[in-house]
């Protein structure tokens, strides 16, 4: 009972201190909560879609309740809300303007749906594929620098939310998950032009079969949804004149991940079947033509020989 007395006692004393007990108790039983339930749901939900953001709104509510318990906390009172809030954000712009815009940019990429995991973006010079988003950085897995084509570099990248506000970004998957790509074919003057257009255009529509039906429904959703007009998705066959040869320019569309094996499979069999063709097509390459060898002068022991 005495026990009681005093530690009543010592409340009333410290009432600062008691408070700040108080801040740190909820503070930590609110953190406990967030990890309990973000552990629950990834042991309950098995789809990884649903599992991975339903553990991202539990994180934003924590961030909510924090914000409100710490407010009342310095305010005394959520209804001073408001000004509590003003008067934070006058004092703190400045140096945690970096941290409120990745926040700001969280919620923005979340509800507008800016991109999402598994998407493939290039933001602030940067292109990889998303592998997690989180209040404050996206997290991406590199493809390019040393590496050619669209191949994984090894590197994961973290990259501040802030930069959905600073710039453009560019997603190769959503909504539409194709891209246009092209390759070229030097064609050497003299060669069968006819047959080496069959052998372009037939080859290339046979390897790129199987995108053309998905690729012409998802481009008209595209054209639906957006002020575009109504693009050609088969592959497309032009021809130019060089010095040295004609050169065949194809372009087509491919599923954004399988670009570069696509490309490998057309070089492959468009150059194995104008081969068979017994050099009625020839592939053309870089030569020099010598017109004239001009005349020497050659000296040799001090007397000189001219040609005739």
């Amino acid at each position: 009972m005495q026990f009681l007395e005093s530690v009543k006692e010592w409340m009333v004393l410290n009432p600062t201190l008691v408070s700040a007990l108080k801040y740190v108790t909820w503070l930590i039983l609110i953190i406990l909560t967030i990890s309990f339930l973000r552990k629950l749901l990834k042991r309950k939900l098995p789809d990884t879609s649903v599992r991975y953001k339903s553990q991202k709104a539990i994180e934003i509510v924590g961030y909510v309740l924090i914000i409100i318990l710490t407010v009342s906390y310095f305010t005394g009172s959520v209804k001073d809300f408001t000004l509590a809030i003003g008067l934070l954000t006058a004092g703190i712009t400045i140096t945690l303007q970096e941290l409120i815009l990745s926040i700001a940019g969280s919620f923005y990429i979340f509800i507008v749906k800016v991109y999402q995991p598994g998407d493939r973006i290039e933001i602030n010079g940067i292109k990889g594929d998303v592998i997690d988003i989180d209040s404050i950085y996206t997290t991406m897995m590199e493809i390019g620098e040393w590496v050619s084509s669209d191949n994984y570099s090894g590197r994961i990248v973290k990259l501040s939310n802030a930069f959905v506000f600073k710039g453009p970004i560019y997603n190769y998957s959503q909504d539409f998950p194709f891209v246009w790509d092209e390759i070229n074919f030097p064609i050497r003057y003299g060669s069968d032009l006819d047959l080496a257009k069959s052998i372009v255009i037939s080859t290339t529509a046979e390897i790129l079969s199987e995108y053309l039906t998905q690729s012409r429904l998802n481009w008209k959703k595209v054209v639906s949804k957006y002020y575009i007009e109504d693009a050609k998705v088969e592959p497309t066959l032009a021809i130019t004149m060089t010095d040295n040869w004609m050169q065949f320019n194809v372009r087509y569309i491919v599923d954004y991940r399988q670009r570069r094996s696509t490309k490998n499979l057309l070089n492959e069999r468009i150059g194995k079947a104008i081969l068979a063709t017994d050099n009625k097509v020839t592939l053309a390459s870089a030569t020099i033509e010598i017109i004239k060898i001009p005349d020497l002068n050659l000296t040799a022991q001090g007397s000189t020989v001219e040609d005739s």
